[in-house]
């Protein structure tokens, strides 16, 4: 049996991370839009005030896994977590990694004090919206998405 470990990433985890988001971007046709680097990576999550939180599941010592989150501030609820990506490489899905990435992330979500994890999924990636609706996730049609590129 295969053995998995969920943890909080460490410096060395960086190359594997950002393979990862590259295997993402090519999955999600969008190669073309990874500007981010492994440097980069290392430097907003690991320097003197860290931009997001990163856990990897590990399966039987490789990280076939990230869940990448960050805080954010609702006006309405408080503090709460931002679920920026949950990736599990392709060779390695469904084994239950992501639903024990997706419950680590909101227990630790929880020991923070936030008080709602939120997060984005493509309308035509049914695997993961499949996913979400295990967990009795509430998926928003009414909000439109914006951003401005800086």
């Amino acid at each position: 049996m295969e053995k998995v470990v969920i943890r909080k990433a460490v410096p060395a985890d960086i190359p594997a991370v950002f393979e990862l988001i590259r295997e993402l971007a090519i999955y999600e046709k969008a190669e073309h839009e990874l500007i981010n680097t492994p440097q980069q990576l290392l430097a907003d999550g690991f320097g003197l005030q860290p931009l997001y939180l990163l856990l990897v599941a590990e399966l039987d010592g490789k990280i076939a896994g990230i869940s990448l989150c960050y805080f954010r501030y609702s006006t309405w609820k408080g503090k709460c977590l931002y679920l920026e990506d949950i990736i599990i490489t392709e060779s390695e899905r469904q084994k239950g990694l992501g639903s024990k990435l997706f419950e680590a992330t909101l227990e630790m979500g929880k020991a923070e004090g936030c008080k709602r994890m939120t997060w984005q999924v493509l309308d035509w990636n049914e695997p993961a919206i499949q996913f979400y609706k295990k967990f009795n996730a509430g998926l928003d049609p009414e909000w439109v998405n914006g951003y401005l590129d800086l």
